[in-house]
């Protein structure tokens, strides 16, 4: 047996690590947390300074029971887990749960999974910090509380099921407000002008810096410049530089890969997690832009070898964040002369955007020379503008050029245009002006990334909590990630060619959304139900400071149960009077009397989400009952109109009839589709239900049963529910609602209705793969149970 122990979080970590060390060290993965709070209600006792008490799970006792008797043979046990608070947790959990002595364990960290940062980390043990530790134990323990207190008021006063989370609340604020702000939007129109002078190569345009709000002004600047000279009044060049951004940290990784690649925050840091395990970057979680001295050396000889020294220019970045640790390191490769890696199509991708961002912190500016050029009119007294861009040296621009967010992407239309040789006084040859209508934008909807960037700004959320605070948002229905399709809307285009003004109308596509962040009705609802009597749960000033503890107790400034009791006492009572005093939270807004009947109609959330209903109940009219339709997709209890809402109880209708069964045109859970003969039939994309004709439908319901047709491969006469089909990855059995894969061995064309029937059993014994469940909801039900006996 091995003289050492050496523990890391992941499997992947623990087999690169092994090939570093020699036969004295055994090298075992804990896989993350071994142990959590258990989920009653009695986790934490409030009364006794914030016990808590902990579990091991069930997947976990096999991992632990294997390292306690590894860690018994072993002669000293190395704790290797993530360096940051939630790595310094584990390490804490793993020695208090496998019984270690302190004289036999040692704490090791390292930014990097390399050779010589591991054997570095050896040699340089140190004890758990325990400020650390108390720091995270904090954080869970106030989100448990707020969780398991806040979820049954939702549960009592919004809708069941519902559950609540401290920074995750602050997340959907920011998007419903967002949202609001876009709805109150009033567009304003306004007419460009652009002018393009001379010919071929040498034309280029030119730009009034101001705009007409009436078409009126915009066609006499136009009618103006009929015959009018048009002269260089001046010329102004001037160099110009630009310098690389730093290297990366969690939230600008997760913003850059969101630009660039497209990912998702829980993918970029999922593909960046392998490549710090397989040993390509440092670690992922920091909020650092620092590099250390031997990373400084290894980029300045890579650039100086690969690109030559004029490209070569030394930088320090400084974190702007007071909180961020500068001993840690910006994310960075691992290795700089390795431009490319192994891995899949995600990781090579994701690795390039971090060897590129970090090399060309390193580089020379990028050297212009910036033109502008002022065009006065003869028969106007404003002036035209011209701007062009020349590129002397390319310095840091030859390896990578930052992306920006469509809110702050500011460059101008033309400014990189190169302009043809000027001089001042030149007379120019008009070819064309014109008077664009254009319309001001709204607040641009969040992505993940600006999301993310927007939380980092106000100091809320750390790098670890980033990605899980997206994904929970979501997973928990309040907000939705999805694409849009947008309005068409007309504007005017005026055109001044020689001596004519020509007047057009053009269409344009406006709204479409790719990838934002939509709040659900639940989620404003809920929103409006935390602000209103939880206002610090969701105050942004409150919750950053509440970071700022955190941040206070891990630098051993604070006493963590001392922060948790001054937090803990007025929310509790909050919690008491809420349960109390508050009326239920239903969003509901009255649309409108219904033209017809003139019984009210009103729209509001319901136990199974946002409904339309018309008329109210009559207790002495029983026969007279208010009629229900849920909203569609897309459509928001908040900007409903009473023309769209009455538009809902048209279907479900009748489309006709077909093989003497009615078809049937409704809305479901999974959206538009058409019932006939007890069989569902979904519309295709962009159909909108109401236009559904008989004969479309007809062809709807012919289509599906060709499609089902040849993905038949076999039928069985003992039970018409098992099917072998033809899926997406090949040949499958449909076994009633399971579906079963079939051996790589079996011909599905031989296979007997009991073989199937075999290998269906043989399914249902093996375990289920799928994510654990956010424990919360579960946990939360003892303490509403507790809460009511004390009523």
């Amino acid at each position: 047996m091995a003289k050492n122990l050496l523990i890391v979080e992941s499997p992947a970590k623990a087999k690169t690590i092994e090939g570093y060390l020699g036969k004295d060290f055994t090298v075992k993965s804990s896989y993350g947390h071994i142990r959590d709070l258990v989920k009653s209600e009695d986790a934490i006792d409030i009364a006794n300074n914030f016990e808590q008490k902990y579990e091991v799970p069930a997947d976990k006792k096999q991992v632990v029971s294997e390292l306690k008797k590894l860690a018994k043979e072993a002669e000293m046990v190395w704790l290797a887990s993530d360096e940051d608070r939630e790595g310094e947790a584990i390490s804490w959990h793993l020695y208090d749960t496998l019984n270690l002595k302190e004289a036999t364990t040692k704490r090791i960290v390292f930014h990097e999974i390399t050779k010589p940062a591991i054997l570095r980390a050896i040699e340089n043990p140190r004890k758990i910090d325990y400020n650390l530790v108390n720091a995270q134990q904090a954080r869970r323990v106030l989100d448990r509380l707020v969780g398991f207190e806040l979820s049954p008021v939702l549960w009592k006063k919004v809708k069941p099921s519902l559950s609540a989370g401290r920074v995750q609340s602050v997340a959907v604020r920011l998007i419903v407000e967002r949202e609001r702000e876009i709805n109150k939007f009033n567009s304003e129109a306004a007419f460009k002008i652009v002018a393009i002078f001379g010919k071929g190569k040498e034309a280029f345009k030119a730009e009034l810096p101001e705009r007409f709000a009436q078409q009126e002004d915009a066609e006499k600047f136009l009618q103006d410049c009929i015959g009018a000279d048009f002269n260089i009044r001046s010329l102004d060049t001037r160099p110009a530089k630009r310098s690389p951004a730093a290297p990366f940290t969690t939230s600008t990784l997760q913003q850059e890969a969101s630009r660039k690649l497209g990912f998702s925050v829980s993918r970029t840091m999922s593909v960046a997690q392998k490549l710090y395990e397989s040993g390509n970057i440092t670690y992922m979680r920091t909020d650092s832009v620092n590099l250390s001295d031997t990373a400084l050396a290894a980029a300045a000889q890579e650039i100086n070898s690969a690109y030559g020294e004029k490209y070569y220019q030394h930088r320090k970045y400084k974190t702007k964040s007071a909180s961020a640790q500068e001993a840690h390191e910006a994310i960075r490769p691992t290795y700089f002369n390795a431009h490319t890696i192994e891995g899949d199509a995600s990781e090579k991708r994701l690795y390039e955007l971090i060897w590129k961002r970090a090399i060309a912190s390193q580089m020379s500016e990028a050297q212009f020379e910036k033109t502008t050029a002022k065009i006065s009119i003869s028969k106007r007294k404003e002036e035209l503008v011209a701007n062009g861009e020349v590129m002397k040296f390319d310095g840091f621009l030859k390896v990578y050029l930052e992306s920006h967010d469509d809110e702050d992407d500011t460059q101008q239309e033309g400014e990189n245009a190169i302009l043809p040789p000027l001089t001042q006084g030149q007379l120019l040859e008009l070819q064309e002006l014109t008077a664009t209508e254009r319309f001001s934008r709204p607040p641009a909807r969040y992505t993940e990334a600006s999301l993310v960037k927007k939380l980092e700004e106000l100091g809320i959320g750390r790098p670890s909590t980033y990605a899980p605070t997206i994904s929970t948002i979501q997973n928990r229905g309040y907000v939705v990630k999805e694409e849009r399709e947008g309005k068409q809307r007309q504007f005017r285009v005026l055109t001044l060619k020689g001596d004519n003004i020509t007047k057009q109308e053009k269409t344009e596509n406006t709204g479409a959304e790719r990838n934002k962040l939509f709040p659900t009705d639940i989620g404003a609802v809920v929103n409006d139900f935390l602000v209103q009597h939880f206002n610090g749960i969701v105050d942004f000033n409150f919750t950053a400071s509440v970071e700022k503890q955190f941040d206070e107790i891990a630098q051993g400034l604070k006493e963590w149960t001392d922060m948790l009791r001054k937090f803990y006492d007025p929310f509790h009572k909050d919690v008491e009077n809420t349960i109390e005093t508050a009326d239920k939270a239903r969003g509901e807004r009255d649309l409108g009397a219904h033209p017809e009947n003139g019984k009210k109609v009103s729209v509001r959330i319901g136990r199974y989400g946002p409904f339309v209903q018309i008329g109210e109940v009559d207790e002495n009219n029983k026969e007279d009952k208010p009629l229900y339709a849920s909203l569609r997709s897309g459509q928001s209890i908040e900007t409903i109109s009473l023309a769209d809402a009455l538009e809902l109880f048209k279907l479900p209708k009748k489309a006709g009839v077909y093989e003497d069964k009615d078809m049937t045109v409704a809305i479901g859970k999974f959206g538009p589709y058409i019932r006939h003969n007890s069989a569902f039939y979904s519309l295709p994309k962009g159909l909108d239900p109401l236009d559904v004709s008989e004969e479309m439908a007809i062809e709807i319901i012919n289509e599906k049963r060709k499609k089902d047709i040849e993905k038949l491969i076999k039928a069985f006469d003992e039970d018409p529910e098992v099917k072998i089909l033809n899926g997406r990855w090949g040949p499958y059995i449909e076994f009633g609602k399971q579906n079963v894969k079939i051996p790589k061995d079996k011909d599905p064309l031989t296979l007997t209705f009991e073989e199937c029937k075999a290998l269906a059993a043989e399914a249902d014994k093996e375990p289920k793969k799928g994510k654990k469940k956010f424990p919360a909801k579960a946990a939360a039900k003892p303490a509403a149970k507790a809460a009511a006996k004390k009523k």
